[in-house]
């Protein structure tokens, strides 16, 4: 990570004009990925972090055979259905008691099975007479309703692989494997800087020509939801000491700086000149639509992603790039979005770029996928992301895609039922 002495100005080859496909403006980006180093946390803490190790089991579970239900404990291949109840075994301790031929003892849900039992009786299946019970069913299957020792994790099992992310049934087995605390991947440190004069917080009335700052909060809720830290956020205006005095404490400080705002053509895009004096700029702009605009630079060890300020390009810019390159820092297994080819349920219109356009993606009447736009696709309409759960890939072309057409999707929610329901 660099320090706060500005870097030698400098720009690859890859920075020039050209539009890069986005498929080649990933791999770039994917040179410059590393795995954040592993850290300790309670397991109390560990829910929705990254296990940096593989996890074994180092025990048999169960490590004794237990009752999966109420009932007693008997012998499975005893003929006479009147059985001696010889004591009570409960979960959480070992009474001192034996079953034999003509014998039987009351059991619990999860209690050891006592020696000598091989199967347990449902307590529906049984009647109570004096100190016998009767057992009404006429054939017992050996090893019914027990659970065998590490039949649900053998010792010396791989029981989670790294990379996986720790979500309510893993926090469960590693509970249940005693680990704790437990291996996981540093929280990628985030910093976000939404750039321009016109942005007010949002708890203020914009004057004349403002608008509250909606990408910073956006982009905030983004980061964290790939497990990200966001260990700064804030507003800059289009003054170049103020901006670059941001970037270099916020590259300072940061595994990852997002910005928004200030990478175009215009006079008053500054992120653009400064991320060539400070970074290492690898690309600047993209085949695709929206977000065209789009900077990569790296500052030592710092990623430095330069967003436009049309907030549904910095959302889909974020989608697309930035999201699988902050799960690849934290050593995710799965990095990218599902997939999927869907039918177009109306046309789509295309424009002389790869075009993301937000979408519904539902399952019709016949099991099929497929899609409708969610309207207006112009890049600063927010609401066009409300609801959908897909991209779409619209590729380039001066003719519409006619309804009915196959397309790829980008699958960023869950799917919906059939169409129309």
């Amino acid at each position: 990570m660099m320090s706060g002495r500005a870097a030698v100005s400098r720009t690859t080859e890859t920075a020039t004009d050209r539009l890069l496909h986005p498929q080649e403006a990933r791999e770039i980006i994917a040179r410059f990925l590393y795995a954040l180093p592993e850290e300790m946390v309670p397991l109390a803490a560990a829910p929705w972090r990254v296990l940096a190790r593989d996890v074994v089991a180092t025990e048999d579970h169960p490590p004794f055979p237990a009752a999966t239900m109420d009932g007693y404990a008997v012998v499975a291949e005893d003929p006479s259905p009147w059985r001696e109840i010889v004591g009570r075994q409960t979960a959480g301790s070992v009474a001192p008691i034996a079953v034999d031929l003509g014998t039987a003892a009351w059991i619990t849900t999860g209690a050891p099975v006592p020696p000598g039992a091989t199967a347990v009786v449902p307590v529906e299946a049984t009647e109570i007479a004096d100190d016998h019970v009767i057992v009404h069913e006429e054939r017992i299957e050996p090893g019914a309703n027990i659970r065998p020792i590490g039949v649900d994790l053998a010792k010396g099992t791989r029981v989670l692989a790294a990379g996986s992310l720790i979500g309510p049934a893993e926090i469960g087995l590693l509970a249940a494997l005693g680990v704790d605390p437990v291996p996981v991947v540093h929280r990628p440190r985030v910093s976000i800087l939404s750039t321009g004069n016109e942005l007010v917080e949002p708890a203020q009335q914009p004057g004349p020509g403002q608008i509250r700052d909606s990408n910073r909060f956006s982009l905030i809720a983004a980061a964290e939801e790939t497990g990200a830290e966001v260990v700064w956020s804030g507003r800059g205006p289009d003054e170049m000491d103020a901006l670059r005095a941001a970037l270099l404490a916020r590259i300072a400080d940061s595994d990852v700086v997002i910005t928004s705002g200030g990478v175009s053509m215009g006079d008053l895009d500054l992120i653009k000149p400064l991320l060539g004096e400070l970074a290492v700029v690898h690309f600047r702009r993209l085949f695709m639509k929206p977000g065209k605009p789009f900077n990569f630079a790296t500052a030592g060890k710092t990623l430095i992603f330069g967003l436009p300020g049309n907030p549904v390009s910095a959302l889909v810019g974020f989608e697309i790039f930035i999201r699988p390159a902050l799960r690849t820092l934290q050593g995710m297994r799965e990095i990218d979005r599902p997939l999927t080819r869907v039918r177009l349920v109306r046309a789509a219109y295309s424009s002389d770029r790869i075009e993301y356009q937000r979408a519904v993606v539902s399952i019709d009447e016949d099991g099929e996928l497929v899609a409708a736009t969610t309207g207006s696709q112009a890049s600063s309409r927010l609401a066009s992301l409300l609801g959908a759960n897909a991209l779409i890939v619209i590729p380039p072309g001066s003719e519409p895609i006619e309804a009915g057409a196959r397309v790829d999707a980008v699958l960023i929610g869950p799917l919906q039922g059939p169409a129309g329901r």
